[in-house]
C-alpha cells in the first residue's frame, strides 16, 4: 500500500519502469557473502496473506516449491494469514518477539518507517541494487532515508468494481464520473430492489477507504503531501471529507447491517455480495479481482458481469479529479533473516515469477515484461485508468504510519456506525500524531 506521482510516472510505474530482474541472482550481505549461499541448510519462514483457497494462495505454494528446487539446501514453511490479522496483529506481535518470520508482506510508507525505527528490518540496498535501480519508482516506497528494506510484487489503484448486468438492467448507460451520478445510479438500483454498493464495515480498513477518496477530492494535491510527511491534519477539508462521507452514508447505498459485514472472507462478506450477485458495485484496489473468484460460486458468470471503474470526482472540490488512490504488496526480511532471504525475495520479484503472478488475476505486477500476464478486461481497465492519472496517493493508513492509521480507521468507522462525527476522525488523527 507509494508516495505522490505524475501521470506517466505513476503508469510507468505498472508497466514499463520497473524491475528487470532475472530469477535468483548473486548477492549476499556481510554476515554471509555470495560464496557462502546455500552452503547449509536453512529454512524460512514465510507470512503472506494470500489466506484464501484461490489462484493467489496456490502459486505462492508454487513459488516456494520451485525456489527450493533450484536450491535444494533451502527450505520454506508457509504461513498463509488473513490481511487484516497479518497487517495489524501478527507482524507487530512476531517483531516484538525474539522469532519473527524471516519473510512477511511489507506495505512501505509511515508503516514501514516505523519499523525501521525499532529496528525490525534488513536492510538490503547492496544486496538489491540491480531490481532497485531497475524498478523506477515502484521500490521508493519500501525505501527509509535512501535505504531499500523490502521490494514490491504488487502495484496498482483503487476503484469501484461492478455488476454491469445490474447496472444495465437499472438503466445505467455508463459508469458514473462524477458523485452526482454516482448518486443518481444508486437511486436507479434501489428501483429494481438491487442493493448498490457492498461495504465490509466490520473489518473497518474497506470503510475507512471511502473517506480516503473523499479526502483526496477535498484536499489539494499540496496539503496530502503536506500531511503524509509531517502529519498535521489542520487544513479543513479533512473534516469536509468526513461531511461528505456522512452525507454519502445518508443516501443509504449500503446493505443492512453493513457494520458488521466482513470484507473479503467467505460468499457472505462485501466481495462476496458482488462476486455473487447481491450487490451492483464495491469500493477496493486492484487484488479484488482475484479475491472476488476465491468467493464467487460461479467463477465463469463472475467473469461475465464484472466491470471497473475510477472513483468519481466531487464537483466543485479543490482536489484534483484526476489523482488516484492506492499502492502495492511487497516483502520484507527480518534484521536476522538469513541472507537466503534475501535471495527468495529478489526470485519472487524477477520477471518470469510475476508473470506467473499477474496470470493469476490476483493483482498487477510490478515487474518490466510481467505485464503481458495481465489478461482479465477490468484489470487492464485499471491499467488503462491509471495512464490518465496525475497524482498517485498510497493508502492513507500506510501513509501515516500505524498509529494514526489506527486512529483514524476507528474515527471513519464511527461514521458509519451513526457514533462519530467528522470533526471526531480529525481529533483523533492529531491526537495520534502527538504520541
Amino acid at each position: 500500500m507509494a508516495a505522490n506521482r505524475r501521470a506517466g510516472a505513476v503508469l510507468a510505474l505498472l508497466m514499463t519502469s520497473v524491475l528487470a530482474v532475472a530469477g535468483c541472482s548473486g548477492g549476499g550481505d556481510e554476515e554471509s557473502p555470495q560464496s557462502e549461499l546455500y552452503k547449509n541448510p536453512v529454512t524460512l519462514t514465510w507470512w503472506h496473506n494470500a489466506s484464501q483457497d484461490g489462484p493467489g494462495k496456490t502459486y505462492w505454494e508454487k513459488v516456494a516449491k520451485d525456489f527450493s528446487a533450484l536450491h535444494s539446501t533451502v527450505k520454506i514453511e508457509i504461513e498463509a494469514i488473513e490481511t487484516n490479522q497479518l497487517q495489524r496483529t501478527r507482524i507487530p506481535a512476531a517483531l516484538l518477539s525474539s522469532d519473527p518470520p524471516d519473510i512477511f508482506m511489507t506495505w512501505g510508507g509511515g508503516e514501514m518507517s516505523e519499523q525501521v525505527e525499532a529496528d525490525y528490518l534488513k536492510e538490503i540496498t547492496d544486496q538489491t541494487k540491480t531490481e532497485v535501480a531497475n524498478s523506477g519508482i515502484a521500490a521508493e516506497t519500501w525505501q527509509v532515508n535512501g535505504k531499500q528494506y523490502g521490494l514490491p510484487f504488487r502495484m496498482g489503484i483503487e476503484g469501484i468494481w461492478y455488476n454491469k448486468e445490474m447496472f444495465a438492467k437499472a438503466g445505467i448507460a455508463a459508469p458514473p464520473t462524477t458523485f452526482e451520478e454516482l448518486n443518481a445510479a444508486v437511486t436507479k438500483l434501489k428501483a429494481i430492489n438491487v442493493i448498490p454498493i457492498a461495504v465490509g464495515a466490520g473489518d473497518k480498513w474497506p470503510a475507512a477507504h471511502w473517506w480516503y477518496n473523499m479526502a483526496l477530492r477535498a484536499c489539494s494535491v499540496d496539503t496530502l503531501k503536506k500531511a503524509a510527511k509531517d502529519k498535521t491534519f489542520d487544513d479543513p477539508c479533512f473534516v469536509k471529507a468526513g461531511q461528505d462521507l456522512k452525507a454519502f452514508i445518508d443516501t443509504e447505498p449500503f446493505q443492512p447491517n453493513f457494520i458488521a459485514t466482513p470484507g473479503q472472507n467467505d460468499p457472505t462478506s462485501a466481495n462476496g455480495m458482488l462476486a455473487n450477485g447481491k450487490a451492483a458495485m464495491e469500493l477496493m484496489g486492484d487484488w479484488n479481482r482475484g479475491t472476488l473468484d476465491t468467493v464467487a460460486t460461479d467463477r465463469a458468470k463472475l467473469a461475465s458481469f464484472l466491470g471497473w471503474f475510477p472513483v468519481p470526482a466531487i464537483a466543485g472540490s479543490p482536489g484534483d479529479p484526476k489523482a488516484v488512490l492506492g499502492g502495492g504488496d511487497g516483502f520484507s526480511c527480518s534484521k536476522n533473516a538469513p541472507a537466503e532471504c534475501v535471495e527468495f525475495l529478489k526470485y519472487i520479484v524477477s520477471p518470469e515469477v510475476q508473470k506467473g503472478y499477474a496470470e493469476t488475476g490476483t493483482g498487477l505486477p510490478v515487474a518490466k515484461g510481467a505485464e503481458g500476464g495481465v489478461t482479465d478486461p477490468a484489470l487492464k481497465s485499471v491499467l488503462e485508468a491509471t495512464s490518465g492519472a496525475s497524482y498517485f496517493q498510497l493508502w492513507l493508513d500506510t501513509a501515516y504510519g500505524s498509529t494514526v492509521g489506527q486512529a483514524m480507521n476507528d474515527g471513519i468507522v464511527a461514521i458509519f456506525a451513526g457514533s462519530g462525527t467528522p470533526e471526531k476522525v480529525v481529533s483523533a488523527m492529531k491526537a495520534a500524531a502527538s504520541k
